[in-house]
């Protein structure tokens, strides 16, 4: 365990170390049978391990960056401690979502290029926007209008 780990000198409570309770309580409710329910000790009591569990793996990812002498720790080495505390069932699924994630970054990435590609000055593209909000403020005031009684003649 390097010096660093640890609540000692960190800076952080054990409240900082949580995790958004109703966040929590929402996962577990769509996990369990409808006719089934959680008592909040229940809930408290995942929020604990599942903060346990994630100090546990950033320890092991941290001593893995470590003697690779890197700063930074990589998703590689998450799975690296996964691996070495005996949960190699959770690599699959946590590889897949890591390609899922890298696949989102491409397409944002890809988003922004159309733009800096368009040809098109920052001053031009707010125009263009400009004009396609009157737009849609002109499509949807035109139902409304015809929705609303005219006045007799």
């Amino acid at each position: 365990m390097s010096d660093r780990e640890g609540p000692i000198g960190s800076g952080s409570t054990d409240d900082e170390l949580s995790l958004p309770k109703a966040t929590v309580a929402k996962m577990i409710s769509e996990l369990l049978p409808s006719e089934v329910t959680c008592a909040k000790e229940t809930r408290d009591l995942v929020i604990e391990c599942c903060v346990e569990f994630i100090h546990l793996i950033s320890s092991e990812a941290n001593e893995i960056c470590e003697q690779e002498s890197k700063k930074t720790i990589a998703p590689e080495h998450i799975i690296g401690a996964l691996k070495r505390l005996g949960f190699d069932s959770f690599t699959t699924e946590v590889e897949d979502v890591l390609k899922d994630h890298k696949q989102q970054q491409k397409d944002r990435e890809k988003k922004a290029d159309k733009i800096k590609d368009s040809g098109l000055t920052p001053e031009e593209l707010q125009a263009k926007q400009e004009e396609l909000f009157a737009l849609s403020r002109a499509k949807f005031a035109q139902p409304q209008q015809q929705q609303q009684p005219q006045p007799p003649s």
